[in-house]
């Protein structure tokens, strides 16, 4: 009697790992990734080394937060309301706007503070 290669338990573990998916589903584009933890690092002076891995793990805690699309929105619009003149208040003066780069800005704070970045600094 012929023995099957593979036991039922270990078929069961390799279609778990198979479903698993190794990167996260709201992950985001390498390219953002470095652009936030720049941005991070130029508000939050400090170690290069220290702060590199203090905004990685701001990013990596939006991330986890939010979908990519979403902080593509909130982003946008967090950063267009910092303009001045008109071109910021054509974003400033909708209020229907707020509530997302309050959101951001609430999400951002938490991953600061979970991540010890000093927000003094800000």
């Amino acid at each position: 009697m012929q023995r099957s290669l593979l036991s039922p338990s270990l078929l069961s573990l390799c279609a778990l790992l198979m479903a698993a998916n190794p990167a996260h589903a709201n992950d985001f584009p390498t390219v953002d990734r470095v652009l936030y933890v720049q941005e991070c690092m130029r508000a939050h002076p400090g170690p290069t080394f220290e702060m590199t891995n203090k905004c990685s793990c701001a990013l990596d805690a939006l991330a986890g937060s939010v979908k990519y699309k979403d902080y593509v929105t909130m982003t946008t619009i967090t950063k267009a309301m910092s303009i001045g003149g008109e071109r910021g208040g054509a974003i400033r003066d909708v209020p229907s706007l707020e509530p997302q780069a309050k959101r951001y800005r609430e999400l951002q704070a938490k991953a600061e503070k979970g991540c010890f970045i000093n927000a003094d600094a800000r």
